[in-house]
Order: structure tokens, then sequence, then C-alpha cells
């Protein structure tokens, strides 16, 4: 009789962090013994005192111990920076605080890949914090009265004759609608709504520009509400929501510009209306009715090399710039022990292996393997001097040696920051030797996978080691990388193209050990992250979407945050501009054509940055990233620059400067990597 082996996955060593907050101060006690999120939509609520706003679109939301603030936020432009100003339009909470005895604390309930449940125990609330709802929905969960002060005037007060329905017109000019799933008395001061004892089900909302022809839309949608969502990964290229709803009728959302681009109307009934808007950072949020959404995208083919191939007149000077790099190759001479730093280097070896293998001249990959299994195996097998990677229980993750004893090492990875970034570096070299050497692949593949589902794992068990998608964000279809520090401004991210690495390079992994479902899942989140970032980080001429003076002066984003667009960097000012572009494209890669694929936008780009290259101590790495975007439309130029080029980023080499050169096409195919696959010619 056969007996089927389970496979047990592996963990690194196990560690007691010194330096990571305590998650039962904020999540109740059922949800504290899984893995937690650290990078969320909704993690102010879980750090340091809970209370710094949130974005739950299209509101900014601030809890207290005893009460949830509601802000329909006004936005602040400059050529620097944009973002929205929380002010607290409206603040719910008990009039008499019923449960002495509870805990002080706000409690995460549950929460969803679309919707956080937030419950204040001292008023008996409980509000659906779903994303994208025109209505802020609370449950009164025992018979308690309410309050609602605002920091405006209540210039006007009106209730329907059933008291179900309720209207206040405030002298910012907003007009607030309040529906009650049963009669509720309201009365009313100069700044304060006050109720009698209630219980059952609230839901508030901004009448958007405070015109009555929207008022018919939200009476209509009233009564149905969702308690949460969730995203389905149903089949590749193709994102589902699903929300849960109570009450009665269809459901009104809210969808940001990338969902109406990938909305599929052919794979599910929803309506779109058109009218009906709210401003956002994000751009305006369109109502849309229905119970569950498809997103499709573009697909994405994943590959090794480039779409085009090299140009054969050019395969001496690759080769020649291969020989020399590979020759200084030389594991014993690193000194970094930081998991980003030794990231970067193992992934530009494991560049040059692929590029050897494009070019037809495999001599060189014996030598890059051992300095591949040199670098990889230490981190793998806990044997690296000086840092490595252990496994936290508290949240359910991996950290760093360093990172466990100090927040600022390793750019803040042992407090969740930037995982997919550096994880991404490793998968990167782990994919390319499983490739060409499967027997070391098939040695070290538990750990690849640990690595792997640190920041892709999908599953929702609570045996789980890790949380879901740790970094991915399923609303805004991008990742943030800060992780467990409290912002003002919520989650944020810098490096668009570090966080396409990171999933392209899971997608790799998959190819390396045949697992379809990892290519599936994937290229799916490459191509998300791909759409994100054009939409959001690509500033583009003659767009409004970050007001006139922000537009004019940039043409890619900073730092981008939940509730700010920042000029600057983490690690250099607005005016240098080659590191807001070079962050935005390292690593060069195949599929950083797929993210710079519109031509005008990259020539905009490169024309807007080339005049920041006088500046005096502009570093010769970062001038690299400028000249490869360049040669996507003026390659002779490009190649020209790269040549007297006297240095490179720390993951960068000459070798993959003159790779991308001469892989660029002199025009556009229409198939390949870009707005299709090559099968999708045959697909129609």
């Amino acid at each position: 009789m056969s007996h089927i082996r389970k496979h047990t996955p592996f963990l690194f060593p196990h560690v007691q962090s010194t330096v990571l907050p305590d998650p039962s101060n904020f999540f109740s006690p059922n949800l504290v013994s899984s893995p937690l999120p650290t990078n969320s939509f909704f993690q102010n609520l879980t750090l340091k005192n809970g209370d710094q706003p949130e974005y739950i679109h299209p509101y900014l939301i601030k809890s207290s111990n005893s009460s949830l603030s509601l802000s329909y936020p006004s936005r602040f432009f400059n050529p620097a920076f944009t973002y929205q100003v929380f002010n607290p339009d409206l603040t719910i909470s008990s009039s008499e605080k019923t449960d002495p005895v509870s805990h002080g604390n706000h409690r995460i309930s549950s929460y969803n890949d679309l919707s956080v449940t937030l419950d204040i125990p001292s008023s008996n609330l409980r509000f659906f914090l779903v994303r994208g709802s025109p209505f802020l929905t609370l449950s009164v969960t025992r018979s308690t009265p309410l309050s609602i002060t605002t920091i405006h005037a209540i210039l006007s007060f009106s209730s329907s004759d059933s008291r179900t329905k309720h209207t206040f017109h405030l002298n910012n000019g907003q007009t607030w609608l309040l529906y009650a799933s049963s009669p509720i008395n309201l009365t009313h001061g100069l700044s304060e709504i006050a109720s009698d004892s209630f219980s059952g089900v609230i839901r508030i909302a901004l009448l958007p520009d405070s015109d009555s022809k929207h008022e018919a839309v939200l009476d209509r949608f009233s009564s149905c509400y969702p308690v949460c969502g969730d995203a389905v990964f149903a089949r590749p290229f193709c994102v589902e929501y699903k929300w849960e709803k109570k009450g009665w009728g269809d459901l009104l959302l809210l969808a940001h510009p990338l969902h109406l681009q990938l909305l599929s109307n052919n794979d599910c009934d929803v309506t779109v209306l058109d009218d009906f808007k709210y401003s956002s950072i994000d751009g305006e949020l369109v109502g849309v009715v229905g119970d569950s959404w498809v997103l499709k995208t573009d697909p994405v083919s994943v590959t090794w090399y480039s779409t085009r191939g090299v140009k054969d007149e050019s395969r001496d000077e690759i080769v020649s710039a291969l020989l020399k790099d590979v020759e200084d190759l030389n594991s014993s001479a690193i000194t970094t022990t930081s998991s980003y730093f030794y990231g970067k280097l193992i992934a530009r070896a494991a560049r040059l292996a692929l590029i050897a293998e494009e070019v037809f001249f495999i001599d060189v990959i014996p030598k890059i393997r051992k300095y591949l299994k040199d670098t990889i195996e230490p981190w793998l097998d806990g044997t690296f001097n000086g840092n490595g990677f252990l496994y936290d229980r508290k949240w359910g993750g991996i950290i760093t040696k360093q990172g466990s004893t100090d927040t600022g090492a390793d750019f803040g990875f042992g407090i969740y920051n930037d995982h997919h970034y550096h994880l991404g570096y490793f998968l990167y070299g782990i994919a390319v030797l499983a490739k060409i050497d499967p027997v070391w692949g098939r040695r070290y593949r538990p750990q690849a996978y640990s690595l792997m589902a640190d920041f892709m794992n999908l599953g929702r068990r609570s045996n789980s080691n890790y949380t879901r998608l740790r970094c991915f964000d399923l609303y805004k279809l991008h990742s943030w990388a800060g992780g467990l520090t409290e912002f003002g401004d919520g989650r944020n991210q810098e490096s668009t193209s570090e966080a396409v690495n990171a999933y392209y390079s899971a997608a790799l992994m998959g190819l390396a050990y045949g697992d379809s479902h990892l290519v599936a899942i994937g290229s799916t989140l490459t191509a998300l992250e791909i759409h994100a970032a054009q939409m959001w980080w690509h500033v583009k001429e003659g767009d409004n979407l970050y007001g006139e003076d922000f537009t004019r002066e940039n043409r890619v984003v900073g730092v981008l945050w939940a509730n700010k667009r920042d000029s600057g960097l983490w690690f250099a000012p607005a005016e240098w501009k080659e590191c807001r572009l070079g962050i935005n494209l390292l690593p060069i890669l195949p599929i950083s054509e797929v993210l710079f694929s519109n031509v005008d936008y990259v020539k905009d780009l490169v024309e807007w940055t080339l005049p920041a290259l006088n500046r005096e101590g502009v570093g010769e790495g970062w001038k690299g990233f400028v000249y490869a975007l360049q040669g996507i439309y003026d390659n002779e130029s490009a190649l020209e620059k790269i040549r007297s080029l006297n240095g490179f980023d720390d993951g960068n080499s000459l070798t993959n400067l003159l790779w991308w050169i001469h892989s660029r096409g002199d025009e556009e195919e229409e198939y390949g990597h870009g707005k299709h696959c090559w099968f999708g010619h045959y697909c129609h």
C-alpha cells in the first residue's frame, strides 16, 4: 500500500524580535494566533495609539478609543506634492459610555481583501469599513444613544416622515444623508446631532457636490450594505471582487480609474453610473452597481530573455563586456551584509547568466553558477555571517537577524518594510540558478518557496505561516512597501519597478520549477503592478490627475502614499530627477519594456530628467538608467553615452546595459510583451 508523503512547508529558525509592536493591542483575540497583515490599507489602526487616519475611498477615517471620525477630504496642490486634508466632518460615538469595564482600544474583529470591521466596544459600535463604499455603515449592537458632532456648523436639518432618513447641510457646503434601518429620533444643536437609544444599522453618506440629482441614487441603494469583500484569482490575468451583503436591493460601490479601465462588462453583471462621482487623490471615483466585479488585464509574457532578441552584429560587444563582468565576480570580496544590497548583487550575477544564454556564450555559466551558489546558499542554510533570514511568530513572516533588534537595519525589513523588494532579488537569483542547475533547484525548493510565500501567500487558513499577499493591495491593485510604521498619510511605495521585479521573479521561479500556478499568479500580479505604475506613478503631460502645478513640474512620482503624492524620495530630494527615474526602472529586465511601453511618455520622462545630469556629483549608476530609457527611442545616442560610463549601479552592469540597448527593436512590435502575448494573436 503506497503512502503519499505530505511535505511540511519549510520555516526559517524562529526568533523573538525586540522591536516589533504587539498586535494584540488592536486585533481581537481570535485573530492574533494567525499571521496578520503588516502592509495593509488599515495598518495605522493597529499601530501605537491606532489613531492616525486611513483612506477608505472616498473617506478618510480616524478612530479613537470611543469614536470614529469621518472626513470627505479636500485636496492641497503645489508643484512638490499633493495630499488630502483630514478634517473631522463628522465624529460618531455613543453619548454615554455603556461598558466602562470594556477594553479601552478599538478592536479589529475581522478583515478581508477589500474591507475591515472595526469595533468600538465602549460605545457598542461596529463599523463595516468597506473600500469604495459611498456609505459609512455602522451597526449599533445594543440599544445606545448616539452623538454625531462636526467641526462645522449645521445650517439646516430635516427628517423624513418615517424618521429613517435624515438630511443635514453644513456651513462648509457639504450635505450629508443618514439612513437608519428603523426609525431613529434625532435632535440637533449648532454642531451636534443626538439620538435617543437606538439599535440597528445606520448608513451615512456625503451627497456628491451637494447636488440633489444624486440623492435619488443614494436613496435607492441605501438599504443594501456590504459587510466584507474579497478578491478571487479565478483565472490568469483576472481578478474577481465579491462582497457579502445584507439588507435588500442592489449593491452600490465606487470604482477608481484603474478599476474602470480593467472592468470587464462581458464577465459580470454591473452597471456603471457615469454621472455619480466622488473626488479622490486617485482620480474620480465612479458608481458601479453589482454584487461582483471582474477585472481583466492585458496578458503579459513572463520570459527569461528579451522578446526581440539581440542583433547579431552586437553580439561581440556584449560578449566582451560579459567576459569582463564575469571575471570580476568574487563572492569573498562582498562586504555588505544588507539583505537588500546583497540581494541586488545576486540578481546582477543572475542577469549575466541569462544574457550569456541569450547570446549563446555559455562558457561563462559555470563561474556564474558557482558565484550564485556561494552567495545564495548561506542565506538559505542559515550560515551567512552577520545576517540571515529568521521567522517571526508574532505577526507571521520572515525578518532578518539584524532587523530583529534594529528597526532601521535592512531598510526596516525587521518591521516588514520592503519585503517584496529584498526577497524579489533573491527569488530572481534562485529562479536562474534553479534553471541552470535543476539538481540544486530541487534541493533548495522548500527554502525558495518559503521566501516567495512571505509576500505571495494566497491562502487564508489560520494555520498558514504567512499573511495573504503581504504587500499587494487588492483594491488599489499595486503594492505597499511601508510596513509596521505609523504614518499620517498611510502606507507608501517608492519603487514600482522593484515591486514588478518581485512578482516577475516569482513567475520566473514558477517557470524554473514547472509550477504553472505560480507562473499564473506571478504574471497576473506583475501585470496589475505595471498597470498601476502607469496609472499613478507615471505623470503624463496633459493629465490632470494631480493638478496643474504638480503635473507641470513632475514626470514621475517620488513616493506615492495612500493619501499623498510626493516628488521627493526617501533618499534624495526632488531635484535629483535621475534618482526618481532610476528607482522606478531598476532592475533592468525583459519585463522593463512592458513597464515602459509608452514611448511618448518615455521620451517626455527622459527629456525632463536629462538637465539634472548636469549637476555636480551625479552618480554614474543613475546616469546609466536614464540612458537605458533613452535607448528606447534614440538608440545610437544612448549607446554612445553608455559606452562612456565609468561606473554602474550595484545591481546593474555594462553587460546588462549593452544587452538592453542591443535588444531594442527599430520599431515597436505589435506582438510580444506589450499589449498582447504572441498567442493573443490567435485567440480572437
